[in-house]
């Protein structure tokens, strides 16, 4: 029984909860949850699990959750396992409800400092298996700054055909068209989702995964693992044990998520040809660690870095064949060797990045799913930046070269997704238009939803070489095509996004970096003038909560960061 306190350093934050006769009632409601003498004395590892029937990303979650904590009993601690949420975009996509999605991140770092802040946690494992929950993980974890790791929850095999969600969507689009029929699109449906696990393309979820593997936040090789499969419990139980050896060396959170680790985050997006929604992320991981991190960083870094894995959306393959040939660690080798990366951070296995990737063995030969650094995808990012009248304080496009490297087109302005969603799917866009779809930032929508829908309807209708979309809302990582996204200041704010007109000609340019309107600076200025801020969506809940404490996407759209002190 902990009658006096602990003096075991470990013990920082558990001690003063459960130690001393002064805390007989604490010890008292842990014995009713499986508490037992000895345990009072032992370092206290929480559990953060996001399992949930909401999205076959989390649904098999508990039972990696169950492994973390067995991981950290049998080293040595006490494993306690509590709950956050999730939500899910690919059920969401289109609808009212995905405002609440980029809400989620914010929602679940609050929940998972609230809970650890609260039972005094002395370190942390962190479960996520879906776009939000994972760099909302990352926020909490950073915020609380205790020993922890990150498990990704997996990715998905591939449905019939070598289908995705993205496959769902853009059928969607051919049925509008009347390419394919009811009957096709069912079997698309009933066959492309087969299981547990993340979105199978290098969409947003296996892209943070990766990012956050390569930050040095998760244990080598977790993010290139099926969700069913026995590499992904011993991942899970190996972290909960790697949280007694971090809490041992006292190695947290912010000594690991330094700018240098931030730096080789972008470095393995860019080459995996990742998700645009990983430079919000990153931007808002980077605040809740005092790391100071812009979008023009990932311009810095996109000058040199190239893309190099041929990986859906853009590319040919999927995940699960990543995970075949030995996921990212061989290609983070490539690219240290080329002095890409910095090997001297500090990583959640003690080590540093480049010791953890002395061991690893290089692709097999033959295999075309990474390609050389020589013979490149693109030879630099297909994340650019983009400044002009349209975007003074920046946006974010993806562009693989596919689509070409400019696009100058007719603005077709709307006001919402489903607007721009029902023009789309009524045949009313064509060949050269620019679809503009805004009051969907941050605070105009609020919560910033994904544009994959409109996207997805883009391709399906075989528009996607001959149209561009913008937006002040975001991007699945799903999402290909000539798409800008983040532009900012949002149209509810002012920005110039705000005044565009039917008819104006706007100009997309990735080797300028440019987003440009083409009307005058008067004219410019007297549509600014003549501009009327829309009244809010939602002036209580959540949303309005999120839309008056949020930041810009250019500022990674956090909650933290615009608090009166004073």
């Amino acid at each position: 029984m902990s009658d006096e306190p602990h003096a075991d350093p470990r013990r920082r934050y558990s001690s003063p909860v459960v130690d001393g006769p002064g805390k007989s009632a604490s010890r008292a409601m842990l014995r009713a949850v499986g508490f037992e003498d000895d345990d009072f004395c032992k370092p206290q590892v929480g559990i953060a699990s996001t399992a949930s029937q909401v999205t076959p990303c989390n649904s098999h979650i508990d039972e990696l959750a169950e492994q973390a904590r067995a991981g950290a009993n049998e080293a040595g601690g006490k494993g306690v396992v509590f709950n956050t949420i999730t939500i899910s975009d690919g059920i969401a996509n289109g609808t009212e409800g995905m405002k609440y999605s980029l809400v989620s991140r914010e929602v679940i770092a609050d929940s998972i400092e609230t809970v650890a802040g609260c039972e005094g946690f002395d370190g942390l494992v962190a479960i996520g298996g879906c776009d939000k929950n994972m760099p909302g993980c990352m926020i909490g974890l950073a915020r609380l700054d205790r020993p922890s790791v990150f498990v990704y929850g997996g990715t998905i095999l591939p449905g019939d055909n070598h289908t995705d969600i993205v496959s769902v969507f853009e059928a969607m689009g051919a049925h509008s068209r009347g390419d394919i029929d009811l009957i096709a699109l069912k079997q698309i449906e009933e066959t492309a989702i087969p299981g547990p696990g993340a979105c199978g393309g290098m969409y947003t979820a296996n892209t943070m995964a990766s990012a956050i593997e390569a930050m040095g936040m998760s244990l080598p090789g977790s993010s290139a693992q099926a969700a069913v499969s026995p590499a992904k419990k011993k991942d899970s139980k190996k972290a909960g044990a790697a949280v007694l050896n971090l809490l041992k060396h006292d190695i947290k959170p912010r000594d690991i998520m330094t700018k240098k680790a931030f730096e080789n985050a972008i470095t393995v997006v860019i080459a995996l040809g990742g998700s645009t929604n990983a430079v919000l992320h990153l931007l808002a991981m980077a605040s809740a660690a005092n790391v100071k991190l812009s979008i023009d960083d990932f311009t810095r870094i996109g000058k040199k870095v190239p893309v190099i894995a041929d990986l859906k959306p853009s590319g040919k393959y999927l995940m699960s064949e990543l995970v075949a040939i030995g996921g990212i660690q061989p290609m983070m080798k490539i690219l240290l060797k080329a002095g890409l990366l910095h090997g001297d951070c500090m990583t959640v296995t003690g080590k540093t990045l480049a010791q953890n990737l002395r061991s690893v063995k290089p692709y097999p030969k033959g295999q075309k799913i990474i390609q050389s650094l020589k013979k490149p995808i693109k030879k630099d990012s297909h994340l650019v930046v983009l400044y002009g009248n349209l975007a003074p304080e920046g946006a974010v496009a993806k562009i693989t070269g596919k689509e070409g490297l400019s696009f100058t087109g007719t603005a077709r302005p709307f006001d919402s997704e489903e607007k721009a969603m029902k023009a789309i799917l009524a045949g009313k866009i064509k060949k050269g238009d620019v679809i503009v779809i805004r009051y969907e930032g941050p605070k105009g929508g609020p919560g910033m939803r994904e544009m994959l829908g409109p996207t997805g309807a883009i391709m399906g209708a075989g528009l996607g070489n001959d149209v561009a979309l913008i937006t002040d809302g975001r991007f699945s990582g799903g999402t290909h095509g000539f798409v800008v996204g983040h532009i900012t200041p949002e149209a509810y704010n002012g920005g110039p996004l705000a005044i565009v007109q039917d008819g104006d000609k706007i100009t997309i340019d990735a080797e300028s970096r440019e987003l440009k309107l083409g009307i005058s600076k008067a004219e410019l200025k007297r549509r600014t003038a003549a501009w009327k801020k829309p009244k809010p969506n939602y002036i209580t809940g959540v949303l309005a909560k999120y839309a008056h404490l949020t930041t810009s996407a250019s500022q990674g759209a956090v909650t933290d960061a615009n608090l009166d002190l004073g």
